[in-house]
């Protein structure tokens, strides 16, 4: 079904066909896609590791900060284009309509008709932690960063934040996003049956 195009979508679709395999398999807690989970953590430890080692490795301040970058972006564009897809069925992208007006769009994977996950636990708790751990720890090296003055390094932590905190932040809206729009739901309908009495 296509995109709506409201601000805060939340949209059940099927990404990648996954609801017709889904709905064969059974709940396991094996890793389904390990190339996608193998990538979901390198390339965002791989920057936490360059980002520690590298004055230890090399004088050059630009091609640390150049590889961090890259690693960073890299980590930004697979985890908001792929394996948030296969790991855990879900997405996020802003969208600009014809007016020129910015959409943000949220969705999640369909649950198959019998019920059943088309992500694994492992997975699930693989991607959350990932997601969730690593812009942490570039928000205490933002801090150290800070508080030591080594201000050349604050921009590339601060990219480190604003990718990885960017990410964060989509994947919630999605999994989150749908029940916080339920609340407002049934809260507007409570709300029109009290000034209806």
């Amino acid at each position: 079904s296509p995109p709506q195009d409201s601000g805060d979508d939340i949209e059940d679709v099927s990404l990648f066909d996954a609801d017709d395999d889904g709905s064969r398999r059974s709940k396991k807690s094996k890793i389904r896609h390990p190339v996608a989970s193998f990538f979901h953590l390198f390339f965002r430890v791989s920057a936490i590791v360059v980002y520690l080692l590298c004055e230890l490795l090399t004088s050059s301040f630009i091609a640390c900060m150049v590889t961090i970058i890259l690693l960073l972006s890299c980590d930004f564009w697979a985890v908001k284009n792929v394996t948030g897809r296969l790991m855990v069925g879900l997405r996020w992208w802003n969208q600009v309509d014809d007016d020129g007006r910015s959409h943000w769009v949220f969705e999640a994977r369909k649950v198959s008709a019998q019920g059943a996950k088309t992500s694994s636990e492992a997975e699930s708790r693989i991607f959350w932690l990932g997601l969730i751990s690593c812009p942490m720890i570039w928000v205490i090296f933002a801090f150290s960063a800070l508080f030591s003055f080594k201000v050349k390094w604050l921009a590339v932590v601060v990219m480190g934040v604003v990718l990885q905190g960017a990410n964060l932040y989509g994947y919630i809206r999605c999994k989150v996003g749908s029940r916080r729009n339920l609340t407002s739901m049934a809260t507007s309908y409570l709300g029109k049956q009290f000034l209806r009495q």
